[in-house]
């Protein structure tokens, strides 16, 4: 990495050359432009300044997206210390314990999740700030709220002729400084703290920067994965920032409605998702549609197949506000029948892949060169290996190495050293194949991995991914009990109502899938069995299932 090219060098051009450009909304409520974000940043820094900050000292944040929750985060990097993002979804015991483990001296709070805090359970924080207005929530030193209290008086003495671009000066970082501690959510337990270093976020953003020129100061995006999750920040926040462009928080639970309410009134330039989105569009609107006997008869002539799907993707292209040059899908796998539907009417969408130990990004490619089932290519400054004796058609563990790597895991030497091989690649916990093109295609991760009576190798997202496309059926989860795999699944209670089918009747035609299922799979990978789940599974932010919690 050249040390010329910082990344706050990226935000602070970014506010001097947009300052009188809009920079972040809070959807359907207020915008702050460039030289807002600017100033509140510079009012941040006069408070840790008096709150006896250091370079380098921890200051955590925790609440729903939002245009403040931007501020600081910025606020906190260019002031030279290190961000402690936590997702607001986290459970009180959790965000306690980060907190506390982080070694934070602040924590700034959105007013939901503050309700449900103790602060004396966070000992070691010297003040507790409302990501709502700045105020102080709780602190343990006068001196700190005198310091709010009078923040405006002691911003105008330091700027007594206002505040201006060239007063945009921010700390010099360096590629292997520590930037923010991330914690994971995580599928299979416990959080741990993933240490990103400047060199990963420089990474990224030069990663998007080169993949997406078009994308510049004209664009708007609107932000709906959460900003603590390593996918929203990079991709619907830090890279719109370092470019100038306009990014609207939802604000709230990002719901298909409220969702599609937002991309067609801001018409955003492109759109960062989660698979499950895309698969609702599909599952609720598109497959009724496509599963009609006269509709499936059309699909098999021609001509008129063309001008259906032409059709369908005008439709679906409207939907996302018919403005955006891709959508990128990434956080978890895309249901293989969804995906190939869309492949097969041209629908602008790519599958990329990463994890919070990149930040986040490892693989991609534009959506018109990918292939069916394919998360891309390794991007520029990653290498990817498959730790396999035949990586082109028997699947191994997904082995990376690059700049966007993390440093390790905050306070736990024991993970750190678990999480790279001998010669420093890093084990991403992913099983998968690489074509001899380089396309990576994800199996499964290897925890999740079932090994068959006779030594073959289940991947249980695979079988899960057909049984998710069945009717009745919103999600599995396949696991291993007493030697043979039960299928457990939440049903379309909502389907079944509408159509009049008793929980009985429903039963009933979740076992004849099963049998039908069967049919289809080897013997070795076949469901000996379904239990039926009354209420949806417990997922991350990104939507995983939390799988340790079932099996």
């Amino acid at each position: 990495m050249n040390t010329d090219q910082n990344v706050l060098s990226f935000f602070e051009n970014s506010f001097k050359t947009h300052w009188d450009r809009p920079a972040l909304s809070d959807y359907n409520g207020t915008t702050l432009h460039y030289k807002d974000v600017a100033r509140r940043i510079a009012k941040m820094h006069i408070l840790f300044e008096e709150c006896g900050l250091k370079k380098g000292d921890k200051i955590a944040l925790c609440g729903r997206n939002q245009a403040n929750w931007g501020v600081i985060f910025l606020a906190i990097l260019s002031y030279g210390a290190v961000a402690v993002p936590i997702l607001h979804e986290f459970k009180p015991d959790n965000v306690h314990h980060i907190v506390n483990h982080s070694d934070s001296r602040l924590l700034f709070v959105g007013d939901v999740v503050w309700e449900s805090l103790n602060e004396r359970a966070m000992p070691g924080l010297e003040a507790i700030i409302s990501l709502l207005d700045f105020s102080i929530l709780h602190c343990k030193k006068e001196a700190i709220r005198n310091s709010r209290e009078r923040l405006n008086e002691r911003f105008g003495k330091r700027y007594p002729k206002n505040f201006r671009p060239e007063h945009v000066s921010y700390h010099r970082d360096q590629p292997e400084e520590l930037a923010l501690i991330n914690y994971t959510s995580g599928t299979t337990g416990l959080s741990k703290g993933v240490m990103l270093p400047y060199r990963s976020l420089w990474s990224n953003i030069v990663f998007a920067q080169e993949t997406l020129p078009a994308f510049d100061h004209t664009c708007e995006v609107v932000s709906m994965l959460p900003m603590a999750h390593m996918y929203g920040m990079m991709f619907e926040f830090l890279y719109e920032m370092s470019v100038g462009a306009h990014v609207h928080f939802l604000t709230r639970m990002p719901t298909p409605k409220i969702i599609m309410d937002a991309f067609a009134k801001v018409k955003p330039a492109l759109i960062i998702s989660v698979p499950l989105i895309i698969e609702k569009i599909y599952k609720k609107q598109l497959q009724p549609v496509l599963e009609k006997t006269p509709v499936k008869m059309l699909l098999k002539l021609p001509l008129i197949d063309q001008k259906i799907k032409k059709k369908i993707l005008h439709t679906l292209n409207a939907v996302f506000g018919d403005n955006f040059m891709e959508v990128i899908v990434g956080g978890a796998a895309f249901n293989h029948e969804a995906e190939a539907f869309f492949k097969k009417i041209g629908f602008r969408y790519t599958v990329g892949y990463g994890m919070t130990e990149c930040a986040p990004i490892i693989t991609y490619e534009d959506w018109e060169k990918t292939p069916l089932h394919s998360c891309g290519k390794a991007v520029s400054r990653m290498e990817l290996k498959i730790d396999s004796p035949n990586p082109h058609n028997i699947p191994g563990e997904i082995l990376v190495r690059g700049d966007n790597v993390l440093i390790g895991y905050y306070k736990n030497e024991a993970a750190t050293k678990e999480a790279f091989t001998d010669d420093g690649w890093l084990r991403t916990g992913d099983v998968g194949v690489m074509d001899k093109n380089g396309y990576l295609y994800i199996r499964g991760r290897c925890k999740n991995m079932i090994l068959g009576a006779s030594g073959q190798n289940i991947y249980p997202e695979e079988i899960e991914d057909i049984i998710n496309n069945k009717p009745y059926i919103v999600e599995s989860l396949v696991i291993e009990q007493d030697g043979k795999l039960t299928a457990l699944i939440y049903p379309d209670y909502t389907a079944a109502e509408i159509n009049g089918i008793s929980e009985q009747q429903l039963e009933h035609i979740i076992e004849e899938t099963r049998l039908k299922l069967n049919e289809d799979l080897p013997k070795y990978s076949q469901i000996a069995r379904v239990k039926i789940y009354p209420e949806e599974f417990e997922k991350t932010p990104k939507k995983s299932i939390k799988r340790f919690l079932y099996t």
